[in-house]
């Protein structure tokens, strides 16, 4: 009974990781926010952009979400 909610969610959370591209503002498992600057031949890594002069590489399942404008202003209120 709760592996149907589970499997949409999981599908959902797939869905979205495979639309990753760059400039999309995301959050990772750790909080980190960034924006995507690079996504690997392979698919596996993400390089975020978190300052002018930082980046760091993350495994694409460690991306927990990806910001919209709609969250952007909630998050400011």
């Amino acid at each position: 009974m709760l592996l149907r909610p589970r499997a949409a969610e999981d599908r959902k959370r797939k869905a979205v990781l495979d639309g990753l591209k760059k400039n999309d503002r995301v959050v990772t498992a750790g909080g980190i926010i960034g924006t995507v600057a690079q996504v690997s031949n392979d698919g596996q890594e993400v390089t975020l952009k978190v300052d002018d002069s930082t980046r760091i590489k993350f495994r694409r399942s460690s991306i927990s979400s990806v910001l919209t404008d709609e969250k952007d202003d909630a998050a400011k209120s």
